[in-house]
């Protein structure tokens, strides 16, 4: 009995601590827990073994950072425009505030989070918070994808990317972690890292010369989308398909 007062008091404790807690409008808390990371599999050794995962709360965007997001941020600095700023084809630039920005490295990502007070995420808790809660489950919303996605065959190369939260989120209220444009994390990239990550609050391996992408992308087929897929690229990499969200520690 005397345990579970503490226990009761304790819960009354955390709730009021996140009931001060100022949450910004485009950011939603992701509360801390543990889970089970990763997929076994005979075929992508990256993503297994399965192993428990223990996070603290913390914040993150609910959507992917638009391209009048990012802008607001280069007239602020003077930092360069995206890659393909104002190029059409790739809904980039200000005649589409509410798509993705795309055509950054790693390292434009990084300055932006710092610009605005936030950070990249960390592999493990991109996975958690894509998980919406969900166990052992392949997309943010269940056993299949929660977006459906123009794939009309065409004679010409069509760009797919849609606006910023078009689909429904998941249970956490989280937007396309299943698709629209991968997210660079901060972690460094290692096919063998799940051997031996340890299990409170990961970030990734201390040395390695790719960093992380999640989450798949118009471009990607329904394996890269699923959750515990994984997939790394060199931190200067530019692509088409490539965005990123922003998360911020309590």
């Amino acid at each position: 009995m005397k345990y579970v007062k503490i226990l009761f008091f304790l819960l009354i404790y955390a709730s009021s601590v996140i009931a001060q807690i100022d949450i910004p409008s485009e950011m939603v808390l992701i509360p801390g827990g543990e889970f089970i990371m990763g997929k076994n599999s005979n075929y992508y050794a990256d993503f297994s073994p399965v192993h428990k995962v223990v996070l603290d709360s913390f914040l993150m965007d609910k959507h992917e950072v638009t391209n009048l997001e990012y802008k607001k941020f280069c007239d602020a600095t003077g930092y360069k425009l995206p890659e393909f700023w104002d190029m059409d084809i790739f809904k980039c630039g200000d005649k589409y505030p509410d798509y993705p920005v795309i055509g950054i490295n790693w390292y434009d990502a990084q300055k932006y989070a710092a610009w605005a007070g936030k950070r990249l995420p960390t592999e493990a808790e991109w996975e958690y918070a894509a998980r919406g809660g969900l166990v052992d489950k392949n997309y943010p919303t269940g056993d299949t994808l929660g977006r459906i996605e123009d794939k009309t065959p065409s004679k010409v190369w069509v760009n797919r990317i849609v606006p910023a939260a078009l689909y429904s989120p998941n249970a956490f209220g989280l937007y396309d972690m299943d698709g629209n444009v991968w997210e660079w994390i901060s972690d460094r990239y290692d096919e063998q890292y799940y051997s031996i990550s340890p299990q409170k609050n990961p970030t990734g391996p201390d040395k390695g010369t790719n960093r992380l992408i999640r989450g798949g992308s118009w471009h990607s087929g329904g394996m890269c989308k699923r959750v515990y897929f994984r997939k790394g690229l060199p931190s200067n990499w530019v692509d088409f398909a490539v965005g990123f969200r922003c998360a911020k520690s309590l």
